[in-house]
């Protein structure tokens, strides 16, 4: 008999050390480790399970938005960041460098891809001459590298991986309609896949991403009450289109700048899922983007007649398209309910000589930890319903506790007390030294100017008039 372990005893309290907890679920759970280089993860494949049915999720909706694959070189010529002033001066605390290869000093310094947009509007500077070329609308699946100093698997690693769109548009219309649109397929696929509600609206100037013209993104609540940025879109305007004279040729005869987007989310998402749904026993994991939604664990399975009728109902789930899993490793069933537990899958199915001489599974459900039995026969049927039931709840849990925790505050000694665990929506009156000394004094930094939020009442750092409405957290 293998060596046994109690899980969730291994796993610090979420209440009393959360990021301590953080660490030992992405670890205990087989989602990440360490890599030799600091700051780096290793994505174990469970971990890139998820990432994969992420990928699979987005890249259908870009499709069907328009927008093809393709890939572009991770090394990119350090003179293409200095042509956007803004863009370099944004990132260059955080680039890596290549200064010497091929057993000789190079010529120019070539930076190690931290976004895109320098090397694509290059490219695409050379493949649009006229109107017809427009849109270009592409997508890369790809890693980046941020030298980052303070690092957390997930949520922020000097190298992760990601998707970034980048499009080049006719008109100023057509790519803010494109920012708008890729922002909308984000908010859903967060809420429908990942069950993760967030906020959406319009970034500060202070916090909008170097070189766009405005920048959009979307906020999700951990269940620490820190904000978490789960993706971003970008209109570029003709600011990159100027700096790598991205022209074409339109209707009217006239060369003209086009106007662009780029818009990402990242492995980060990940850390949404953990952090977002998880408890003390581990993860908790959305059916739709759970590896592993039912697994069926043999009890007894010595006995005459266990390890067929699991077999047969495992292939009866993997035909109806459940992600199932058979678990017949030499374990105790004990010690597989503990570990699929942490692991987060979303259904346990249990299968022993009782069950089967009643023609019932015991199943437990993990969201609720709430137990039932359920007919063999049409068994695919019935969990199909309750994986479904599982997601519905699971967002609607998620969306109950962010809005339990949004409070209004008035006055900057209201915004002080509400900050912590929350967040905070309030009046702000545009002006930059209150969103420093906000951020100062609390911690607490501009998260996103909600849509549908008219400004109304007075700055609460200043007393101002108000010209926003604005969202503060504490952010990860």
């Amino acid at each position: 008999m293998a060596k046994q372990t109690e899980f969730v005893r291994e796993v610090a309290d979420m209440k009393a050390d959360f990021p301590q907890w953080y660490t030992d679920v992405v670890l205990k759970t087989g989602l990440v480790d360490y890599g030799p280089v600091k700051g780096t993860m290793v994505i174990r494949p469970y971990g890139y399970a998820i990432w994969e049915i992420i990928q699979k999720e987005l890249d259908a909706r870009f499709k069907a938005t328009g927008h093809r694959n393709a890939y572009f070189p991770m090394f990119i010529p350090e003179s293409y960041l200095k042509r956007e002033a803004e863009h370099v001066e944004g990132f260059a605390p955080e680039v890596a460098v290549v200064t010497y290869a091929g057993g000789a000093e190079l010529a120019e310094k070539l930076v190690v891809r931290p976004t895109s947009e320098t090397i694509i509007c290059e490219m695409y500077a050379k493949w649009m001459q006229s109107y017809r070329d427009l849109p270009i609308k592409i997508n890369q699946w790809a890693n980046v590298v941020r030298w980052e100093k303070t690092t957390r698997p997930f949520l922020r690693t000097s190298e992760f991986l990601w998707q970034e769109g980048h499009t080049a548009h006719a008109t100023e219309e057509e790519a803010l309609a494109e920012t708008m649109q890729m922002l909308e397929v984000y908010r859903e696929f967060a809420e429908t896949v990942l069950a993760v509600p967030v906020f959406v609206g319009r970034k500060t100037e202070k916090e909008k991403f170097a070189g766009a013209v405005a920048t959009f993104g979307m906020e999700a609540m951990m269940l620490d009450g820190k904000s978490l940025q789960a993706g971003t879109s970008h209109y570029l305007g003709q600011n990159f289109a100027k700096a790598f004279n991205m022209q074409f040729l339109d209707r009217d005869g006239k060369h003209k700048y086009a106007y662009s987007s780029s818009w990402g989310v990242s492995t980060r998402l990940i850390g949404a899922l953990i952090m977002a749904h998880g408890d003390q026993r581990g993860l908790v994991l959305p059916p739709h983007v759970a590896p592993v939604q039912a697994v069926i664990i043999p009890i007894a399975d010595h006995r005459p007649g266990v390890r067929e009728k699991a077999a047969e109902l495992f292939s009866a789930l993997e035909k109806a398209g459940i992600r199932a899993e058979l678990d017949s490793r030499d374990y105790s069933p004990g010690w597989k309910f503990n570990e699929w537990e942490m692991k987060g899958a979303p259904v346990r199915i249990e299968v022993g000589p009782r069950d089967i001489e009643q023609g019932t599974v015991f199943v437990a459900r993990r969201d609720t930890l709430e137990k039932q039995t359920l007919p063999m026969e049409g068994l695919a049927g019935s969990v199909s319903a309750l994986l479904e039931e599982i997601q519905k709840n699971m967002l609607e849990k998620s969306r109950a506790f962010r809005d339990s925790h949004v409070v209004t505050a008035g006055d900057f000694e209201d915004f002080k007390e509400a900050v912590n665990g929350n967040f905070v929506k309030c009046g702000w009156c545009g002006d930059r030294a209150c969103e420093d000394r906000i951020k100062e004094e609390t911690a607490a930094t501009a998260r996103v100017m909600p849509f549908d939020e008219e400004a109304s009442g007075t700055c609460v750092c200043c007393g101002k008039p108000a010209k926003h409405t604005v969202l503060f957290a504490k952010a990860y």
